[in-house]
């Protein structure tokens, strides 16, 4: 697209940000089926709701400026979503993966808002209300959805991460009081209980 006017950065920005919804689409379900913490899982099931309805109030202004929202790949959310995916393949203590989920979810959800805060801009700039209104109601969809990914880190998942790092630690010492020096020493960063271990994924989120 040769980029000669604002109506055209105002389109082509529309289209990053619809294809990063219809991304997310994709990989929120597979974030959820990774997560262990309830309070963390259902989050991420009500923002899948949220984020379909994006997808459709986004299609809304297309409809609105008479032009299609397909036509472009968000390469931001692409690469937010492929690092994101590392945390899905890793072979680790349930709450340790769950406080990687969080922060690959904040990623995307920072890079969301960012984009729609332009956008909001953008669509006042060029006049159009109802735009701007519909912008701005995802912008704080998209800053609550951060707020409760924060709370719910800052309440349970990120101690229950760090606590199970202390825990093994102390095993570790309580056992090596009577461990053969030739015997090998239990594998650091992994959870003692193997009911609660998590085992890779094949499934990237995309």
């Amino acid at each position: 697209m040769l980029m000669d006017s604002f109506d055209k950065l105002y389109l082509d920005q529309l289209k990053d940000a619809y294809n990063a919804e219809k991304q997310l689409v994709k990989a929120i379900p597979k974030m959820v089926k990774a997560a262990t913490s309830p309070e963390l899982r259902t989050a991420l099931e009500d923002h899948l709701e949220v984020t379909r309805r994006q997808v459709e109030r986004l299609e809304e202004i297309f409809q609105d400026m008479g032009k299609p929202a397909s036509g472009k790949t968000c390469k931001g959310m692409s690469g937010i979503i492929d690092e994101g995916s590392e945390i899905l393949h890793e072979d680790g203590d349930p709450a340790v993966i769950d406080a990687g989920i969080i922060a690959a979810a904040q990623r995307a959800e920072h890079y969301e808002i960012a984009s729609y805060g332009t956008l909001k801009t953008f669509a006042r700039t060029k006049g159009d209300t109802k735009a701007a209104r519909i912008l701005e109601e995802i912008l704080n969809e998209e800053k609550e959805a951060d707020r409760r990914l924060t709370q719910i880190a800052e309440t349970s998942v990120n101690s229950e991460a760090r606590d199970i790092e202390e825990e093994e630690w102390d095993e570790d010492e309580d056992e090596g009081a009577g461990r053969d020096p030739g015997e090998a020493q239990p594998r650091r960063g992994l959870s003692a209980r193997d009911s609660g271990r998590r085992g890779k994924s094949n499934t990237p989120w995309t």
